[in-house]
């Protein structure tokens, strides 16, 4: 059990510091940044997280969630997946749901 725990623990560094390597600008997380996405669906300016979620996470067979990040000033979805230590992400336009582009 101590090794396994002590593999989980280097595993989640390793992802940690592929996910802040890969990361551009401006999809770094901001604190109010859950916020913003919030204001902009309650404005009716974007789409639900939830909507943008269901139409791409089929598309993503094989590979873990890891989660979204918004960005408001240009109001995209960045969904994050990892399959065999690569971690891909997937650009969304919240306003549409088009699929801006997928980085590997």
């Amino acid at each position: 059990m101590k090794r396994t725990i002590s593999a989980s623990v280097r595993g989640i560094a390793a992802i940690s510091l592929v996910l802040g390597s890969v990361m551009p600008a401006y999809a770094q997380h901001r604190p109010d940044e859950q916020n913003e996405a919030r204001r902009d669906l309650r404005a009716g300016n974007v789409r639900s997280l939830r909507e943008i979620e269901r139409q791409v996470l089929p598309t993503m067979k094989g590979m873990q969630y890891l989660g979204p990040e918004y960005d408001p000033d240009a109001m995209a979805y960045r969904l994050k997946f990892i399959r065999d230590g690569r971690v891909v992400f997937v650009d969304v336009n919240a306003r549409t749901g088009q699929v801006l582009g997928r980085t590997r």
